[in-house]
């Protein structure tokens, strides 16, 4: 698939067909994403691929921590402690436009949490990639781990995969990391499911709008 069309095909797909992903498919993947630039050629990045019944294990036991209320904790803050604009509105209209797409009222919490409760399913993704970063190293790498992230993506899908990244897989990542016997020097970033989407789902129906190009760019050519 030619770049620029993966650049546009790529989206978070929320529904995955029963369909396994052989080792070889995601070997490539990685194989290719390897190519992202680092700073000094650091190449911080640390995957884990997870499937079968060790993801089963990890999903059940984050499912129930949710359950009985343990209050997730991040090894950092994803979003800003307060929500300004244009920010707010953004974050309100992508929720939005999810429940309505499935059908869910903003007051039926209880429908709203079942369906929080798949994001630790990794929506049921046959496979799920939990990406983690040395604790010491510093805001450059995390941009850098960023491109890798993005070329992780933009390989699956010209394979014909769908992904989705989740900063919900990091929510609570000591259960992670003890699953996967993985020490507490090392910081774990998010999750992503990896799978064939399943394009008879509405849930993958909607796409979220973006910005158009004179919001975010300004020339400088005089």
């Amino acid at each position: 698939m030619d770049t620029l069309d993966a650049l546009l095909e790529r989206r978070s797909v929320r529904a995955f067909r029963d369909k396994a992903v052989d080792k070889e498919t995601v070997i490539s993947i990685l194989e290719h994403a390897k190519h992202a630039p680092s700073g000094v050629n650091m190449q911080p990045w640390s995957v884990c691929v997870v499937g079968g019944s060790r993801k089963k294990q990890i999903e059940e036991k984050i499912i129930r921590a949710f359950e009985a209320g343990e209050k997730a904790r991040m090894d950092y803050s994803y979003y800003p402690q307060q929500w300004e604009e244009p920010y707010r509105s953004r974050r309100k209209e992508t929720g939005l436009l999810m429940y309505r797409t499935l059908g869910i009222a903003k007051e039926d919490k209880a429908a709203q949490a079942e369906q929080w409760k798949a994001n630790y399913r990794a929506f049921d993704a046959p496979v799920v990639l939990y990406f983690f970063i040395d604790a010491a190293l510093e805001k450059g790498s995390w941009l850098d781990y960023g491109m890798f992230l993005q070329s992780v993506m933009l390989a699956a899908t010209s394979l014909g995969l769908g992904s989705c990244p989740q900063a919900a897989l990091a929510e609570y990542p000591d259960i992670v990391r003890e699953a996967l016997g993985i020490g507490g020097d090392k910081t774990l970033l998010c999750g992503m499911a990896l799978g064939y989407e399943d394009k008879t789902a509405p849930i993958n129906g909607y796409r979220t709008p973006r910005v158009p190009l004179d919001a975010f760019t300004a020339f400088y050519d005089a």
